[in-house]
Parts: structure tokens; sequence; C-alpha cells
């Protein structure tokens, strides 16, 4: 038994003193480092937690600061801060304008009185650092829009019909008054330069019915297409199939409408020939003041919208006809049509109106209904692919008050811009240009 005893406590000996010689030899740290900074989450403001700082170690102050700003609207003046040390220090503590804290873990402070640094002492107290903390929110409301006119007027006010498209890198508006056309070219919106007067176009040529692929323009009208490389001089194509209009560039072709009334059929131009594309209205099809809007759908699809405009028999449309285009052959080929207005009747009849995607959006943009009365200068929004339209929130999105209500418009998105051109109210053409951007479509780029 004694034996046994004499064993145990050699054991416990040899414990005891490697325990010793281990708390002996541990040497408090002289590093004083910030290596993470964030807020704690909350639920009732999801944009703290998502925030990402970056510690920015200097000679000097570091710098602790967040590259995409904090979602507007989230407030940071009652938060509690996290901090990551590259070891534990002896000290560590935020000074603001009126007080300075000594952290805990569990402080509740307001960072939104600046500036802010962080003061840590290392645990033996060789080394201090000091970080100012720099916590951005954005100031700006994301849903803004924000409108410029970029110029009063391209060419005199007249009662001229006008069409913008782009060209390469330049905005190109061709204007007609019925018996010659002008063109004017802008690499910005805001200086226009004229181009001179074009040559191979017909008399009485329907300029709104211009189209671009961004590289040619195409104008259809008879068994005639004509193109042009700089809407100068245009060039006559013949074709066997009577064109009744030019509807739109989509999938990279040119979409043209053929036939006679009642016998309507969506043919392509492409390689110089016009081939029919197997689509044919059943209904009432406008001929024009129609507006096109090309996007991809939620599905990933190509879709093109056909919407209102007048028929050949001169009566105004509610229609709303959907072109779309799958990879893999449906029943009836890989392009459908269908008209969605009959299913959902209650869309207004409408002409001259001007509609573009944007930010995941349709947005519509002025026209008239079929008593001739303008729509005003609302605009209206679909966030489901042009079934339902509402009013935008005009407190967010309203044109400049010198902007009159007007139909025959044109409207372009380049570089995350809205650029709406000219249209004609009840007594002249305008030639203005005006530009708009959602405040924060381009934050996180």
């Amino acid at each position: 038994m004694r034996k046994f005893l004499n064993i145990i406590f050699g054991i416990l000996l040899i414990f005891l003193t490697s325990c010793e010689q281990s708390s002996s030899t541990t040497v408090p740290s002289s590093v004083a480092k910030l290596t993470a900074f964030s807020f704690a989450k909350v639920d009732s403001m999801p944009g703290l937690a998502a925030a990402v700082f970056t510690v920015d170690e200097r000679l000097d102050t570091g710098l602790v600061w967040n590259k995409d700003s904090i979602l507007y609207g989230t407030r940071i003046d009652h938060v509690v801060p996290r901090f990551s040390f590259a070891a534990t220090p002896g000290f560590a503590a935020l000074r603001f304008p009126d007080t300075t804290v000594a952290l805990t873990g569990y402080d509740t402070l307001d960072f939104t009185k600046t500036p802010i640094y962080l003061t840590i002492r290392s645990a033996d107290r060789t080394n201090t650092k000091v970080y100012e903390i720099r916590p951005t929110v954005h100031q700006v409301d994301p849903d803004l829009f924000t409108w410029t006119q970029l110029t009063e007027a391209v060419y005199p006010e007249d009662d001229s019909e006008q069409k913008v498209v782009e060209l390469e890198d330049q905005f190109v508006m061709i204007a007609s008054n019925g018996f010659d056309q002008e063109v004017y070219s802008s690499p910005d919106g805001a200086a226009w330069t004229d181009s001179g007067d074009p040559t191979g176009l017909p008399a009485g040529t329907r300029v709104r019915q211009i189209i671009s692929d961004g590289h040619t323009l195409y104008y259809g009208q008879g068994n005639v297409i004509y193109t042009s490389p700089d809407g100068i001089t245009w060039n006559a194509n013949t074709v066997t199939e009577n064109v009744v209009s030019m509807v739109m560039y989509w999938n990279e072709k040119i979409w043209v409408l053929t036939g006679q009334e009642e016998d309507y059929q969506l043919s392509i131009w492409e390689d110089d020939e016009l081939s029919p594309s197997g689509l044919k209205p059943s209904s009432e099809f406008p001929v024009s003041d129609f507006a096109t809007v090309c996007f991809k759908t939620a599905s990933g699809r190509q879709r093109a919208m056909i919407v209102g405009g007048f028929a050949e028999n001169g009566r105004a449309l509610n229609t709303r006809w959907n072109l779309e285009y799958s990879e893999h052959p449906l029943p009836d080929g890989k392009y459908r049509m269908e008209e969605f207005s009959i299913s959902r009747p209650s869309f207004k009849s409408l002409t001259g109106v001007t509609i573009v995607e944007y930010d995941e959006e349709l947005m519509m943009f002025g026209g008239v209904d079929d008593k001739v009365q303008y729509f005003g200068r609302d605009i209206y929004i679909s966030d489901d692919e042009g079934l339902t339209w509402v009013k935008a929130d005009t407190t967010k999105n309203s044109l400049p008050a010198v902007y009159q209500a007007r139909q025959k418009q044109t409207a372009i998105v380049r570089d995350d811009y809205i650029y709406l051109f000219g249209g004609q109210d009840a007594t002249k053409t305008h030639s203005d240009v005006y530009r708009g951007r959602l405040t924060s479509i381009n934050w996180n780029k």
C-alpha cells in the first residue's frame, strides 16, 4: 500500500512541476493589431451584418472602412461592434468626439458620431496601435431616379416626325416633314451635329419605322427594303413580298410585317433576303405607332413585346403581342407568338408609347389613348414582364417639370442610363433630350 501511494505521489509531483514550468514560460503578447471589424446582426436592419469592412494597416493610423456602402436607411446609431484581434490586447477602447468607451464585447454604441478611433494596447503594454473606423451608409434612396435635360432642342421645333436610333457609338436622329428628311448625330445626346439630307429614301418615308441593328439602318416600303450604313446614303433592295411595316430588331434579326390585311405574316430580313418566320397574327395587328421592347424572361428565353398602335383600318389597339424564342424547337418551331390582351383585356388602347427594359423592369413613357388624350407625364412600370402595369411612385421617379406630356418619343438604354428623345405634344414636335438613371443601379460596379 505504501509503495502504491509513493507512485501516486510521484506522478502528482511530476504533473504539478510540469504545470508550474508551463505557466512560468507564458509571455504576454507584444502585438497590437486589429484583424477584422463588423456589426452584430440585427433582424430589423439586414444591412448591418451584410456590411463588409476592410482593415488597412498604415504606418501611422490604420483605417477601417466599407467599400460598398451600407443600405440606405440602415441605422448605425444603436449598434454592437465586433472586433477580432491578432492577439488578446491588454486594453482596447473606442474614442468618440464626446466620450471614450473601454470595450467589453457587449457595448451598444452610436457610430454616427464621427470621427471614431479605436486604440489597442498590447498585453505587455509595449505597443499601441490606433485605427480610424469610418462606416459609410448610403445617403441617397436607392429607388430614386434622377433626370437631367441634356439639350433643349436638337433642331427648331416644327411639325415633323422623328426617330432616334443607335448606330455604332452614335445616336442618330432622323426627322421628316413628310417630304424631306434631315439627319443629326451625337456621341452623348448633348452635343449634336447636322449630318445633312439623306439620299435614297422614298418620299413619305415613315421615319419612326426606321430600325437599327447597331451597325446598319433598315426601312421598308412596298416591295423595297432600304439599308444604310450611316443614315445618309440609302440603298434599295427589291423583294417580292409587300412590306407593311418594319417591326423591330430582335434576337439578332430584323423583323418585318409583310403581306396584306387579313393575311399578314412576320418575316425576317437576313443576309439581304426576306424569308417568312412561320408566325402569322390571328387577329388585328398594329402597322404603325406601336411600341416594341426586347428582353430576357425569368426563364432565360428571349422575348419581344409589341404593344398598342394602329391597325391598318385605323383603329387604336390595346393589344400586347408577345414573341418568344427557344433554343429547343417548340411544337410549331423555335418561335412562338401569343396575344396577351385576349386573356387580360383591361389594357388600355394606346398609341405612340415607348417602352424599355431597365433594372429588370419594363418602363413605359408617353402615348395617347383612342380619343387622342395624352396619358400625361406619368411613367408606368411592369415587374411581371408586361402582364400588368402601374404608375411609378412620383416621389421617386418623376420627369422634370419642364417635360411636357407627349407621344412618339424615343427611349434608349445605354450605359445604365435611359435617354428620352423628342416626341410630339398637341401642338408641336420637340427635339429635346433627357437622361435618367436609378440611383443604385451601379453601386456594386
